[in-house]
């Protein structure tokens, strides 16, 4: 026998030929489980990166050049998924690559996912000067809840009902619940530090006031070196977590003063922020499964990477063009800036940038867990919270030294959304 003879006496079955000839597939999540894998990645992510960006502003660093870093990274995660995820097998009719479906005339669907993505965008925007206000843990509680009861909502009926109403609306009473609970955290450790600061005051020797530190928007920068802001060195290493000097050097250092400011502020930049929330994932559901009819009858869906990329898009923009009307007329006692000091502005830059791929990615799973086993059952990743507050006590040192009411109010709060979490996964379908 000759080496040429070999290949003769190699036999394929019909079921792999039939495979071969046919081409791979694009590559989708299909299975329950699957998508719960998806759904608890993106939660991971998703609770991560507002960390990232509070520490940031903590440290001193500009919110509008950490923004700017942050949607860069945003958008090239985007970019990775639909040149990877929607370009794997081969494009049919049925199933158009994320390439294909860029010339198809499916502008409707289109223009769902970019609304989706201006939403998401703005939302963000707000929460990162809310963070400052009131704190990474009841923001993300306050904002999520609220996407949750809102969005959660308008998702099942346009997903036909797919998950279990009596498991999936129970969870969303936990959420609303929380709404309620985050709220009274936030007052109730206002009020904790508030007394922190009156008695530190009273007690001081040196006469330093609170009052005065009200007004303390003067250059900060002059008693805390470049190197300090980045790496987070100053007197707050002396300060022991949860005490006024700590409250007061913090006050010093951050990019955002909100000493003096009323807790409304906050709270109501919360609330708006988590309206934007609830409606950017119903806006992508249609852009992804055209519930209105929108589209030409032979026209595709739009593939969850192909929508998710215009989502971003319109996201990405959204954002450049705040953010650089912010560096010149910035809001919410942030400080003035320039172009060409963000372009110069290298501190903490690694930071931002990661913070958007975490972000990117994190939405890219939460869509595509929420195209296989329902969107209304994939906003259980709105439980970032859980990961958030762990982060907000142990880099920030959120809740250090205060009341017990306090205590039992963040207990509770953090079992609800424990509870949510579990009850909105068990809810979960799926699409047909």
């Amino acid at each position: 026998m000759d080496f040429w003879s070999i290949p003769n006496l190699i036999t394929i079955s019909p079921e792999i030929e039939k495979v071969l000839s046919s081409g791979l597939k694009m590559y989708l999540v299909e299975s329950k489980g699957g998508a719960i894998v998806c759904m608890l990645l993106s939660l991971f992510f998703l609770g991560t990166w507002p960390a990232l960006l509070t520490l940031l502003e903590r440290r001193g660093r500009f919110p509008q050049h950490t923004y700017l870093d942050y949607t860069i990274t945003n958008l090239l995660a985007a970019v990775i998924i639909a040149f990877t995820f929607g370009e794997i097998g081969t494009s049919s009719l049925e199933k158009p690559n994320f390439l294909s479906q860029l010339s198809q005339d499916n502008w409707p669907s289109v223009l769902f996912a970019m609304a989706g993505g201006v939403v998401l965008s703005i939302g963000n925007l707000t929460t990162q000067y809310a963070w400052a206000f009131v704190g990474l843990s009841v923001t993300e509680v306050v904002s999520s809840s609220i996407t949750v009861v809102i969005g959660t909502t308008l998702n099942y009926y346009l997903d036909d009902k797919i998950n279990k109403a009596e498991i999936l609306f129970p969870g969303v009473a936990c959420f609303l619940i929380a709404v309620c609970l985050g709220s009274a955290v936030h007052a109730s450790n206002a009020a904790d530090n508030k007394a922190k600061l009156d008695s530190y005051s009273n007690e001081s020797k040196d006469g330093i006031r609170a009052n005065n530190i009200t007004d303390s928007k003067k250059a900060y920068t002059k008693t805390v070196g470049v190197n300090d802001v980045e790496k987070g060195v100053a007197s707050t290493e002396k300060a022991k977590f949860g005490t006024a000097l700590f409250l007061i050097d913090l006050e010093k250092r951050r990019a955002i003063k909100i000493f003096g400011k009323s807790a409304i502020i906050g709270l109501a930049l919360t609330f708006f922020a988590g309206v934007c929330f609830s409606l950017f994932s119903p806006a992508f559901n249609l852009a992804t499964n055209d519930q209105w009819h929108t589209l030409k009858d032979g026209v595709p869906h739009l593939s969850v990477y192909t929508a998710f990329f215009y989502f971003s898009v319109s996201c990405f923009v959204v954002a450049l063009i705040l953010n650089l009307i912010f560096l010149y007329r910035p809001v919410l006692n942030a400080p003035k800036s320039s172009l060409k000091a963000y372009i110069n502005d290298w501190n903490g830059r690694g930071w931002a940038l990661l913070a958007g791929l975490l972000c990117g990615f994190g939405n890219g799973l939460q869509f595509m867990g929420g195209q296989a086993a329902g969107y209304a059952a994939a906003d259980a990743v709105q439980a970032l919270p859980l990961v958030s507050t762990f982060w907000g006590v142990i880099l920030f040192g959120e809740y250090r030294r205060s009341s017990r009411k306090t205590y039992m109010l963040l207990v509770g709060m953090l079992f609800m959304f424990v509870a949510a979490v579990g009850i909105l996964m068990a809810s979960s379908g799926h699409r047909k």
